[in-house]
C-alpha cells in the first residue's frame, strides 16, 4: 500500500528515510560536531551566537509567548504527549514494537544530553548566570524528539511541518527567555533530526504495516 503523504521515501509504509533523510542526517551530524567543537574551544563562532541572543532576548518578542512555547520542552507536557501518540498508535496497528524503539529513542536524550552539559559546561545567558551545562538544550532537545516521533508515528506530511514550526517557537522561546543561547538550540536539533532518523530505520526494518490509510 502506497501513501503520499508519508514521510520519507514517498510511498513507504511504514515511512522509511530516503536520500533526501540520509543528507538531512549527514548535514545534522556535521553541524553537530562543528557547533559541539566551537563550544568546547570556545571557537570564534560563540561571539556571534552570543551577540544574537541578546538581541532575541532584547526584542519585542512577548514574553508570554515566549514562555508558552519554552514551556512546551517540559518533560511534564512533552512525555503525556507523546504517551498518548504512542497508545494510540499502539492501539491502531496492534504491533508493540515502533512504541519501544521510540521509548528507547526517547531514553537517548538525558543519557546523551546530560554528560555533554556536564563536560563542555557552557555558561548560560546573563538571566541564568554563572551557571553552567547549557549545551545542548535538554529542553530543545526534549521537544524535537518527543513532539518529532510523534509525527513520525502518525504519519502526516502536515505533522511534519506543524511539528517544525512549533519546535522553532520552542527555540525561539527558550532563547528569548534568556534560558539558553541560540547554538544550544540548534545543537539540540541536529542531536533530534540524528535520533528521528536513526527511528526511522528502525521502523522501516522492523515495524509493522498499520491498518487503514493512516
Amino acid at each position: 500500500m502506497r501513501h503520499a503523504d508519508q514521510i520519507g521515501r514517498l510511498g513507504a509504509t511504514p515511512p522509511a528515510p530516503g536520500r533526501p533523510a540520509t543528507f538531512l542526517a549527514a548535514f545534522a551530524a556535521v553541524l553537530f560536531a562543528v557547533l559541539t567543537w566551537q563550544v568546547a574551544t570556545t571557537g570564534p563562532l560563540l561571539s556571534p551566537d552570543e551577540h544574537l541572543g541578546t538581541t532575541i532576548r532584547t526584542s519585542a518578542i512577548p514574553s508570554g509567548p515566549a514562555e508558552f512555547f519554552a514551556d512546551l520542552g517540559n518533560l511534564q507536557v512533552a512525555l503525556p504527549v507523546l504517551a498518548a501518540v504512542l497508545a494510540y498508535t499502539t492501539w491502531r496497528t496492534h504491533d508493540w514494537r515502533p512504541a519501544a524503539i521510540s521509548l528507547l529513542t526517547m531514553a537517548l536524550v538525558p543519557a546523551l544530553v546530560t554528560p555533554l552539559q556536564h563536560l563542555l559546561a557552557r555558561p548560560g545567558p546573563p538571566p541564568m548566570a554563572p551557571a553552567t551545562g547549557f549545551y545542548p538544550s535538554g529542553h530543545a532537545a526534549t521537544a524535537a524528539v518527543a513532539y518529532g516521533l510523534c509525527a513520525l508515528l502518525l504519519r502526516r506530511r502536515e505533522l511534519v511541518y506543524g511539528c517544525a514550526v512549533l519546535n522553532l517557537g520552542v527555540g525561539i522561546g527558550l532563547v528569548r527567555q534568556g534560558y539558553h543561547w541560540p547554538v544550544d538550540v540548534i545543537g539540540s536539533w541536529c542531536l533530534a533530526v540524528l535520533l528521528i532518523t536513526g527511528l526511522a530505520r528502525l521502523l522501516a526494518r522492523y515495524g509493522r504495516q498499520p491498518d487503514g490509510d493512516g
